[in-house]
Parts: C-alpha cells; structure tokens; sequence
C-alpha cells in the first residue's frame, strides 16, 4: 500500500456506520486535500509522520495534517456542536495566554482548535500550541492529530503514567523542565499554549483534581489562564472502540485570570492557584462534569473565595 492510500485508509478506518456512498464521498474530499497540497506536502507530512515525539520538544504543526482534520470534523460534528465565550479570546488577543480545558476525548484539542475557529477565534486557533503526554505520539493515527497545531512532548507524572510512559523521578523531572522552557519559549513567540490540568482525560466524565505542579508553566511574565469548559467530547470516541461516531460538542471559555494578580492573592500558594482554576472550569460545565470541583465538594472554600473575587 502506498503512503497516499494509508494515509486516507488511516481516516476512514475511524468513521463508524457510514454508508458505502458517504465514505467515498469523504475519501473523495481527503484526496483532495492531499492533491492540493502537493507531492511535496504529501512527502513532508510523511517525513513528519515517522519523526514527531521522539524528543522532549517543541513540534510545529502540518498543514495538511490540518486540512485532513478540517475534513474528517465535518463528518463527526453535528451541526448543534457550538464554542461560547468568544469576548474572553478576545480579551487576551496578543497575550501570553495558557487554555486550561477538561479533559474527555483524545481528540478535545483538535475539537477545541475547530470549534474556536468556527465561532470567529481563529487567531487563537492559529496560535494554538499542546502540551501533550508520550501516549498523544503513540501511534500513526494520533501523530496525525498532533500535527494540526504545535505540540510540546512533555512527560506524565509517575502516579498517571503507564507502560512506557513510566519514568524514574530524575528522568521526569530533567524532561518536564525540558517542555516548560519550550512552553516559555512558545508564549514569547506569540502562541497560546495549551495543557490539561487534570494530566490525563477523565474515564468517568467528571473533573479530576488539578496538578499543582503545572504552575511552573505559568512562570513567565504577564501571563493569563483562559479556563475552557467541554462537553460531549466524550462519546467521539469511546474508550474501548476503534471508531468514532458523530457527536455534538459544546465548548464554553470563561473570563481570562491573570496569572500574576492570583499568585499575589494566594499568597504563592501553588495548591490554591490550580484549585482555583479548576473551580474556574467547573463553573462552565453541568453539575455532572464537576467531579472533585462540584459545588459541595470540601476543602476548596479558600479557592471558591479567591473565585469570586475574580468574578
């Protein structure tokens, strides 16, 4: 099989229930895309392909890894699928800016780059740059989807990795400092960086406590956290199944957090800053998403005040 064929066989392999004529109709439109771009976007897209995550970097994306995407989103989006908050991407337009979402799919950053771009983000979605676990590079079909923004290979912390992702302390330690100087780098050229604060999605659909230790991406000058809400991400691609199926995906950001104002209010205090912040994603989701960060959940008062004051 050529590089073509199993790179448009790598697509549709994942649409679930498709019938004879709707597969052929989407393969007509990949192969348009490829055409479009080129032998020479074709081969660099391959070269990309068998290269990406094999170090502690920074990736940049590929643009026809991109117009693939856009593609495949047009078969697995329903038409009700919507991105709110647009006045708060705009806010932080020409900012240093991180997006903290929750974490359901595989595909939440691919879902949240389109959605933003379908709403009149697009200079977010442009910008966009993914810290991404080892497991994101794991196989061909998820270094496809990497490649449709810049990504930052950065390693799982031992109580969340698994397999070959499973790292000595030293080893973590040397390769995350590695990704946040990248990150750093990221945000002083102009991209807004990505990350899920919960380390790995959610197999129950609801929040899971933030990492404390992520605040150390958020070091860097005149920084702000843009707190994203997602739901229905969930059932793109269950756990368990090969395939995806059509989905309806909400997307909700909420009012940006200047990183510097709240470490000053919390005193430095890093547990606080992330629970904030996690209080600040919950607020934008139904009571079911809430997990750890639901309304009634003890031991977050002192972040729930440092909400309000925000709000």
């Amino acid at each position: 099989m050529s590089g073509y064929d199993a790179l448009i066989g790598a697509f549709t392999v994942l649409l679930k229930d498709e019938t004879p004529e709707s597969l052929d109709a989407f393969r007509q439109s990949v192969e348009r895309a490829i055409h479009e771009a080129g032998p020479a976007g074709l081969a660099e897209l391959g070269r990309r392909l068998q290269t990406t995550g094999g170090d502690w970097t920074y990736y940049p994306r590929d643009p026809l890894a991109k117009r693939i995407h856009d593609v495949l989103a047009n078969w697995i989006l329903e038409p009700d699928s919507s991105f709110h908050g647009v006045e708060h991407v705009s806010a932080v337009a020409g900012r240093p800016v991180v997006v903290f979402p929750n974490h359901l799919s595989y595909s939440d950053a691919n879902l949240f780059q389109i959605l933003s771009e379908r709403a009149g983000a697009p200079s977010l979605a442009d910008r966009l740059t993914v810290i991404a676990g080892p497991k994101v590079y794991g196989n061909q079909q998820r270094r496809l989807s990497s490649l449709c923004f810049g990504t930052i290979k950065t390693p799982q912390p031992s109580a969340r990795a698994s397999g070959d992702a499973v790292m000595n302390s030293r080893e973590v330690a040397r390769a995350a400092r590695r990704s946040i100087d990248a990150a750093h780098d990221r945000l002083c050229a102009g991209d807004a960086v990505l990350i899920f604060p919960e380390g790995t999605r959610s197999r129950t659909g609801s929040m899971q406590r933030t990492l404390t230790g992520l605040t150390r991406y958020l070091d860097f000058e005149d920084t702000f956290v843009l707190p994203v809400g997602v739901t229905g991400s969930e059932r793109l691609f269950p756990i368990g199944e090969g395939r995806v199926q059509k989905v309806t995906v909400t997307a909700r950001a909420g009012r940006p957090i200047h990183v510097t104002t709240l470490r000053n209010r919390a005193d430095g205090n890093r547990r606080l800053m992330m629970d904030v912040f996690g209080l600040a994603m919950a607020a934008l989701l139904p009571p079911a998403y809430r997990g750890v960060y639901a309304d009634d959940a003890p031991g977050l008062d002192d972040a729930r005040r440092l909400v309000g004051e925000f709000r």
